[in-house]
């Protein structure tokens, strides 16, 4: 695995329906990289998503984080506290509600070949396929992409993944007869936002498409566990996600 130093930068990209800030992070050696597409957790674009692209950057990537509410505002949406515990504070949560109203899915897959492309057309990246990974509800943003524009990703992750597998009309399992990357999800047990049961409806909708991929679920986690400025964070859970992220990334792309 290469380690590399790391530049990480602001940037904004536009789109059909205003600018998208984001954070954009490559190693410092000038050789061209396989481009990552990272979606956010609900909580934004914030210090600690850019560690995590800054560690996956360092690890070889060009990784683009977009600010997925910029419709609503730049980042940071709402004001945060350096740990976020919404057991103690759900007023977090409720103050993110008009941010995500504003991305609905048809929007978050125009912008996701918005991104795509921008990465593409970077000097930085190499020629091919993305990677894309996402965590909360960026786990449903990567499954969409990855079945809104299969040719343009090679793998795609979600961890701690929230509603994934709903009985929705558009829920995001139903890409799945449209996937042609591998695909990784690292689930939380301890997780209402997705049941055993849609764990499982994932999993059949997957397998019957065909579509190569790897489902576990991590006892013990909750929802949110490789987030290290909330209460939900794991290390160890953590730790389990990078392998496992830079092993299909490193196969991949």
């Amino acid at each position: 695995m290469t380690t590399a130093a790391v530049h990480g930068s602001s940037v904004d990209i536009p789109t059909a329906d205003g600018t998208a800030d984001a954070y954009l992070a490559h190693p410092d050696a000038p050789a061209p990289y396989p481009a990552v597409l990272l979606y956010m957790d609900a909580f934004g674009l914030r210090p600690r998503l850019k560690a995590m692209a800054d560690r996956l950057a360092a690890a070889g990537y060009v990784v683009l984080v977009p600010n997925v509410f910029y419709r609503h505002s730049r980042a940071p949406v709402v004001e945060l506290p350096e740990f976020i515990n919404p057991a103690e504070r759900p007023e977090i949560i409720q103050s993110l509600r008009p941010a995500a109203r504003t991305l609905t899915p048809e929007g978050a897959m125009r912008d996701a070949a918005v991104y795509l492309d921008w990465l593409a057309a970077s000097p930085a990246t190499t020629d091919g396929p993305a990677g894309v990974v996402g965590y909360c509800m960026g786990a449903g943003l990567a499954l969409r992409t990855a079945g809104t524009h299969p040719d343009r990703v090679a793998a795609a992750a979600g961890f701690h993944g929230a509603h994934l597998a709903t009985d929705a009309s558009d829920s995001p399992h139903l890409l799945a007869d449209r996937i042609t990357a591998e695909l990784y999800f690292g689930h939380a047990d301890q997780d209402s936002t997705n049941p055993a049961e849609q764990i499982d409806r994932l999993d059949k909708a997957l397998t019957a498409a065909g579509v190569r991929h790897r489902g576990e679920v991590y006892a013990g986690a909750h929802h949110g566990f490789t987030q290290a400025d909330t209460a939900m964070y794991s290390a160890e859970a953590t730790e389990r996600h990078w392998a496992a992220l830079l092993d299909l990334f490193g196969r991949r792309l």
